[in-house]
């Protein structure tokens, strides 16, 4: 039985407005819960619901004619405030999942992050049967660990399935924040290579991280594989996190990132750093370098999808030089 009316959380958001655009091409009902109205999204079609996720109340009218949720909404960022990353990430989901019970919703697809499983060490082609990280060096992998854990253990066939899609580093045309914080580093000339630059990481194009949520949502039901399950995805390849970060430079002419620091130093220097700011109280004010980033951007992390693409028959839609092409054409 397919789905009918989805419910997108964070629906106006990046990856949330890509998938609601390709719900409505395939003829689904789709209402967006977000903390404000997008114009965008009404102009599809879709009707927009205000509310706060810590807010259980404020949920529940969203769902009234709902069968599926597709939760992309969180807070995500590598420094802030722990208290606002638990409230969202962790009670936000929770209320979620409470609220979907509650209005006897069938399917439930939450959007993670496979930071859940990352530590200090490289991943190199691990599937899902990867052990959750036990040590954090950022409030939002925790937090999102925490909230996929109840996700997945809250499925019952009898009730309702869920599992979680952990898309890494989403990027294309309207990136809100990976690209402008590219883009602002490089201008200002802060941008160094970590470590010794021949790290291989994953990354997905928004339309295929939002293609491989509609095709999870088709297939949830039916595929009892897929109950209460985790599952990595990505392009078609894992690609040099710095020649990567080349390429998109090259799209808006700008210049290439040659510059290098050591790893133990970006390391010290994020370890510092933190230490200064949270003796300042600087929760709203992101350090230039934490152990986290130092730890990401000098580190491979990248994953098989062989259970995507056997479970749900996810493929990329669009393919890495695709992608780039695209932009170029968008910045000219």
């Amino acid at each position: 039985m397919k789905p009918k009316h989805i419910l997108v959380t964070g629906g106006g958001g990046f990856l949330g407005k890509e998938i609601c655009k390709q719900l409505v091409e395939r003829g689904y009902q789709v209402s967006s819960f977000s903390r404000k109205t997008y114009f965008e999204l009404e102009k599809m079609g879709i009707k927009s619901f205000q509310g706060n996720l810590c807010n259980y109340e404020s949920i529940l009218p969203a769902l009234s004619k709902c069968d599926s949720i597709i939760h992309t909404a969180s807070l995500a960022g590598i420094w802030g405030d722990k208290q606002q990353y638990y409230q969202t990430n962790i009670i936000g989901t929770r209320n979620l999942l409470i609220a979907a019970r509650e209005s006897s919703i069938k399917r439930f697809i939450y959007t993670s992050s496979p930071s859940v499983v990352f530590e200090d060490k490289d991943i190199k082609g691990s599937d899902e049967s990867i052990s959750y990280s036990k040590k954090f060096t950022c409030t939002y992998p925790y937090t999102k660990k925490e909230a996929e854990k109840e996700v997945l253990q809250s499925s019952d066939i009898n009730s309702y399935v869920s599992v979680a899609l952990r898309p890494h580093l989403i990027w294309g045309p309207g990136d809100p924040h990976f690209l402008p914080r590219l883009l602002s580093q490089s201008k200002a000339k802060k941008i160094r290579r970590v470590g010794n630059g021949k790290n291989l990481v994953d990354i997905i194009h928004v339309k295929n991280a939002a293609y491989a949520h509609v095709l999870a949502l088709e297939n949830i039901l039916e595929n009892k594989n897929m109950h209460g399950k985790a599952y990595f995805l990505g392009q078609e390849r894992p690609v040099n996190l710095w020649d990567f970060l080349n390429q998109l430079l090259s799209c808006y002419n700008e210049k290439q990132i040659t510059k290098k620091i050591p790893f133990p130093f970006a390391y010290t220097m994020g370890y510092l750093l933190e230490k200064i700011y949270k003796i300042f109280n600087w929760v709203n004010k992101e350090p230039p370098m934490t152990k986290f980033l130092a730890l990401q951007m000098s580190k491979s992390h990248y994953f098989s999808h062989e259970n995507a693409k056997k479970d749900f028959s996810y493929k990329p839609i669009i393919s890495i030089e695709e992608g780039l092409e695209e932009l170029k054409k968008l910045c000219c």
